[in-house]
């Protein structure tokens, strides 16, 4: 049965389609890489007390592994094949997960669900999970120090952009901004947006671009792809957030943004998907930009997108005006 073509925001997902078997499996194969080595690199000695059970259990639950992957095809896009750049991309990926841990806790976001599962504090208590997270950030900085094949140069600069996105003026800023920062602009909204979400996206590709030594207009243009991707997902995430979504689909508990200052309560959910629309197209260009048109990381972002997404068959779709449609799709979850 045909399909309709679906766009979200100029990224074309009918030509990296979720039923495209050569993309199920080349992503299959690629996290069940990254898992793999997530647990050696967790695999110490500590690994079945308490502290080593929580740290193994946030960073290995189910997950897209978005910002490890998205690491790889990037630099992958951009010609290199380094073996190193599956434990840099781990590196991340545990400072991901890290920060999922202090988010949820009581003082912060105070979520009971993560990916469908009690969040760590909860299985763990409030004491391991902070241990944990401390324990994972640190685990991440060893990782990059001692990985091979990089040279000493560009190991150093891996190091600072990840320690800058993890510190004062990155996630741990965005964190305490939206705790405290009371009401907003949208502008303000959408900075910490950026530290929260942009930034670690950003590290990812900036990560990407370093070890394959490109030059500073196509690492600019993966920045700006990251900030707007950010941007978008972080829309995405409070729309999930808002009244008639279940946590049992969305894995993780609703409700948490009543009161807060976000674009989906400061400007009204229509706003709020316009602008989710145009994050995605300027993704979009940032991205071409910088890989061109036919990078695997372009087909991977629109698949991000795309799911939960029915697909509906042409016969069943009445012709709309592409700002419509473009809307109706933006309001697909994720």
């Amino acid at each position: 049965m045909t399909t309709a073509t679906r766009r979200y925001g100029g990224f074309d997902t009918e030509a990296y389609d979720d039923s495209s078997r050569d993309h199920v499996d080349e992503l299959a194969s690629m996290r069940a890489a990254l898992e793999q080595r997530i647990e050696q690199l967790l695999a110490g000695p500590e690994r079945n007390d308490k502290l080593g059970a929580a740290m193994r259990a946030s960073a290995l639950s189910a997950g897209k592994r978005m910002r490890p992957l998205l690491l790889i095809l990037v630099a992958r896009d951009l010609g290199c094949n380094s073996p190193a750049l599956i434990d840099v991309a781990c590196a991340v990926e545990l400072v991901h997960a890290a920060s999922l841990i202090l988010d949820d806790m009581p003082c912060m976001d105070d979520a009971s669900l993560r990916r469908g599962k009690p969040a760590i504090h909860v299985q763990f208590g409030e004491d391991v999970a902070i241990l944990a997270s401390v324990a994972l950030l640190s685990r991440a900085f060893g990782i990059l120090a001692q990985a091979q094949d990089i040279t000493h140069a560009t190991r150093s600069r891996l190091v600072a952009a990840l320690a800058q996105t993890v510190g004062d003026q990155g996630l741990v800023r965005g964190q305490f901004e939206d705790l405290h920062g009371g009401a907003r602009t949208p502008e303000q909204i959408a900075t910490t947006n950026e530290l929260k979400t942009g930034l670690l996206l950003g590290v990812a590709v900036d990560m990407a671009s370093i070890m394959c030594h490109a030059d500073e207009r196509v690492a600019q243009q993966l920045r700006a792809f990251a900030l707007a991707a950010g941007q978008a997902f972080q829309i995405k995430d409070d729309l999930l957030d808002g009244p008639g979504n279940d946590s049992a689909v969305t894995g993780k508990d609703v409700g948490k943004d009543v009161g807060k200052a976000t674009l989906i309560n400061t400007l009204g959910q229509d706003e709020a998907k316009r602008r989710l629309l145009a994050c995605l197209h300027e993704a979009d260009r940032c991205l071409g930009a910088a890989i061109g048109a036919k990078g695997r990381t372009r087909g991977f972002v629109a698949s991000l997108f795309a799911q939960g997404a029915k697909k509906r068959p042409a016969s069943e779709l009445k012709p709309e005006a592409p700002v419509a449609r473009e809307l109706r799709v933006a309001e697909l979850r994720v």
